[in-house]
């Protein structure tokens, strides 16, 4: 047996997902796609059976990448039944897509999950009643602590096409080519099934959750609220773990146990000096990709992903596209572009992979060019901090209005420029709920497999790649040829050069370049406040720049990158020029 898992966006598709396969899963995007599917191997009793998890939709007709794919499964593979994952608290959205997944003359099994969320709401379902209208079976589950599981596979095994008076009724009122008719006529059917099969027994009251859920979307709370969990994901992302948590895997783990112990070994075993260097050198495979890999991102990774998965699970991301909204219109986009760039300070590399949340291609190139240019990860900003802390506070407002001025101007250009359509912004929010700690664990650690087989490949292939130009004198040429650049049209000292190609490989490491020439008394204020906007707005790092490439294409990241490369040194050029002109007449901006 196939069985496709299908359902609308957040009803917990994933985690009944993980609970009837288990750990046997593969992810790969979609032939032709930027879509992830996952398939996993069910083992029910003594048989096996494949289980395909789709993406979320809220209708067969697609308006989207994902429902596209979804509509693409269920009609062109040999899928043997359909479960679909359905909000019991939401019963019209929920059996309108079972009425079009009826038509697929396919079985289907009709999964109302998160019904204790439902019950406390006072909302009761005639399951019998309902099972006999629909012609499928209806299964009641509770994902997060896997009631019912055993039900719906013991439902799945015996799934066949049974009389459907609901959809016999509809046919006979005759079919029209017509889709706004034929969605009315499924509506009208779905409120009487609603009518006949589901009562409120008593009104739901306002609960602690459903007021703090209003109070997430209302500008005047929401922004504040806002505030603090960006705060707090500042403080236990961008402080605690790239702080504490890189310190002790980077110089005690790593710098005393790891690293020396290759490098002892290398000047051992291995008599080649070469082959000892792309090991263990100054571009070492396992000094340098490793280390980066493991020692730096890994700890900032995976607290974002475990923060993330809070959010994810507390039903706050939709509440905060919802909020964004407004905002993000102005440069083209919509609320859902809000969850990348949070993303993006964290880790950009992570935060480009997750642009394919978005709808369309049009979204996915800004939102990859925004990021690029604008949003420093959690690492570099952390230096960052520490550079503008030796300026007046008036320093930081400048710098990150001139980095929210820049993103603005940017993102509404290309957003005329580049072609394609803004998707409809359609948001279905549920409720608040309490994070369940098995769900975020296991979320976490699939995240994590996929960092380790997605992303450590690219360290290592940039790392092998600076190793290469190394050898060659090809960075100390680039170094060369740019030196004027940064002297003339920057004001910067020569060795600046160094913290910008240093700065490709690693954003943090380039802002630490630039860090020890302010504490050395290298850079004066107006050098200082250069140096922070151009290596913000430079070329992203060596790994996002990879995953760029693997996302949207070798031409495009060039384009992206050549781009980002030419404003951030003519933007930071005019910056200089300005707040030397405003200094000369006495004008103090810093």
């Amino acid at each position: 047996m196939k069985i496709a898992l299908v359902g609308n966006p957040n009803v917990g598709k994933s985690v009944i997902f993980n609970a009837l396969t288990g750990k046997y899963v593969t992810v790969s995007n979609y032939p032709g796609t930027t879509v992830e599917v996952s398939k996993g191997i069910a083992k029910f009793g003594a048989g096996k059976i494949t289980i395909i998890d789709t993406p979320g939709v809220n209708s067969l007709e697609p308006h989207s990448e994902d429902e596209q794919v979804t509509k693409d499964i269920l009609s062109k593979s040999d899928v043997t039944a359909i479960v679909q994952v359905a909000d019991a608290k939401n019963m019209k959205r929920s059996l309108s897509l079972t009425l079009e997944l009826m038509n697929l003359n396919i079985p289907v099994i009709l999964d109302l999950n998160m019904s204790d969320e439902a019950k406390e709401r006072g909302i009761k379902v005639d399951i019998k009643k309902l099972s006999e209208r629909l012609g499928v079976e209806i299964v009641e589950t509770v994902a997060i602590t896997l009631d019912g599981i055993a039900r719906l596979k013991e439902t799945i095994l015996k799934a066949k096409l049974r009389p459907s008076p609901v959809k016999e009724e509809l046919e006979s009122s005759g079919s029209s080519n017509n889709a706004i008719i034929s969605l009315n006529k499924r509506l009208k059917s779905v409120d009487n099934l609603i009518k006949e099969t589901v009562k409120v027994i008593h009104p739901s009251g306002n609960s602690v959750s459903e007021w703090l859920g209003s109070f997430t979307i209302r500008p005047l709370t929401g922004v504040p609220i806002l505030c603090l969990v960006l705060a707090f994901m500042y403080l236990f992302v961008g402080k605690f773990a790239a702080g504490e948590g890189v310190d002790f895997m980077e110089n005690v783990l790593f710098g005393k146990f790891v690293n020396p112990f290759f490098i002892q070994a290398a000047d051992r075993w291995i008599p080649i000096a070469l082959i000892r260097d792309f090991l263990v050198g100054d571009y070492g495979v396992l000094t340098m990709a490793v280390t980066y890999a493991f020692a730096i991102i890994f700890p900032i990774v995976t607290a974002f992903f475990l923060f993330f998965g809070v959010l994810e699970d507390s039903g706050y991301l939709p509440r905060l596209s919802v909020l964004s909204d407004r905002i993000f219109k102005i440069i083209g986009l919509n609320g859902r572009a809000i969850l990348p760039m949070i993303l993006g300070l964290g880790c950009g590399t992570m935060a480009t992979l997750t642009t394919r949340i978005l709808d369309t291609r049009k979204e996915r190139l800004l939102v990859t060019l925004l990021l690029t240019l604008a949003i420093p990860c959690s690492a570099q900003l952390g230096v960052i901090m520490g550079m503008l802390s030796s300026l007046s506070g008036r320093a930081f407002l400048l710098w990150f209005g001139i980095l929210l001025f820049v993103m603005m101007v940017v993102g509404f250009a290309a957003s005329k420029v580049v072609p394609g359509q803004k998707s409809p912004f359609i948001q279905e929010i549920p409720p608040m709920r309490m994070p369940q700690i098995k769900n975020i664990a296991v979320k976490t650690f699939a995240r994590l497999k996929w960092y380790l087989k997605e992303a450590v490949p690219l360290f290592i292939l940039g790392t092998v790649a600076l190793f290469v130009s190394d050898k060659l004198n090809i960075l100390k040429w680039i170094e060369d040829i740019f030196s004027p650049l940064v002297v003339n049209l920057l004001g910067l000292p020569v060795k600046a050069t160094e913290a910008f190609i240093i700065g490709f490989l690693r954003r943090d490491y380039g802002a630490a370049g630039l860090y020890v020439l302010s504490r050395t008394g290298q850079l004066d204020k107006v050098q200082i406040m250069v140096s922070l906007l151009v290596i913000t707005l430079f070329v992203p790092c060596i790994a996002q720049f990879f995953v760029t490439v693997k996302e949207r294409g070798m031409k495009t990241a060039l384009l992206i990158a050549g781009f980002v490369f030419a404003f951030a040194f003519l933007f930071g050029g005019g910056v200089n020029f300005l707040l030397r002109y405003l200094l000369a007449r006495g004008i103090a901006v810093i």
